[in-house]
């Protein structure tokens, strides 16, 4: 399904060159956008309709969340500035997006870029994600893009054995670090948790050791809570 997905980019390149040149062209209007806004947003929304005779669709439907940094305040409750920027369902639609969508390494520190399975909501507090937990990888400030990409790919592509367990991915760009996490649905399936940290590992190339946390020991511990399965 990766093959397919990058073979589909590549032919996607030649159906929306609009698109893709104003990204490479408009470099510079990047840095005018708020964070996580997309480049030539309504350029995406008309070569969508255009596609949608030739577009490849996904098993599920996706979205793009962004919690905007500017916007968190200590006095807000977790999450009020997170806000959804787009659902995909095709690959195409996926590459227009991916492409146009500042990668982590050009975030501003403090923000987290996620991208969910359609009607799921990327806090603990959904009723799909209540009882799962989430794996991290953690990488050197602006070392992450790659390992986002092929994490992404991965997800969407079906790859995991266990694929029906996971909600979905966010990145959170900090000062010194970036981390990745893969959250999923149901915690005490210990070996269908560890089937997809094994994977996961594979797929980024990821030599270090990552770790599975519960959100139910996140949400009553914070940064105290330790990890209940290792990969």
């Amino acid at each position: 399904m990766v093959e397919e997905m990058e073979k589909s980019e590549l032919e996607q390149t030649k159906q929306n060159d609009d698109v893709k040149s104003r990204a490479r062209n408009d470099e510079s209007d990047r840095d005018d956008l708020e964070e996580g806004e997309i480049v030539g947003n309504d350029d995406v929304s008309s070569s969508t309709k255009a596609l949608e005779a030739v577009m490849n669709p996904l098993e599920h439907s996706w979205t793009f969340w962004f919690d905007n940094p500017s916007a968190k305040s200590r006095q807000a409750a977790w999450g009020s500035s997170m806000r959804p920027i787009y659902t995909f369902s095709h690959v195409e639609v996926f590459w227009s997006l991916y492409n146009n969508i500042h990668h982590p390494s050009k975030l501003t520190p403090g923000a987290d870029l996620y991208c969910f399975k359609n009607h799921i909501e990327p806090k603990w507090e959904d009723p799909i994600c209540a009882n799962g937990g989430k794996w991290t990888a953690t990488f050197q400030k602006g070392k992450s893009d790659n390992a986002w990409m092929y994490s992404l790919l991965a997800m969407i592509g079906e790859q995991f054995d266990h694929g029906d367990e996971i909600c979905g991915a966010v990145v959170n760009v900090r000062a010194r670090q970036e981390k990745i996490s893969l959250w999923t649905k149901n915690a005490a399936n210990e070996a269908a948790q560890l089937s997809i940290g094994k994977q996961w590992k594979e797929f980024l190339d990821y030599n270090e050791q990552i770790g599975f946390i519960f959100h139910d020991d996140a949400k009553r511990l914070d940064r105290n809570a330790k990890n209940k399965y290792t990969a």
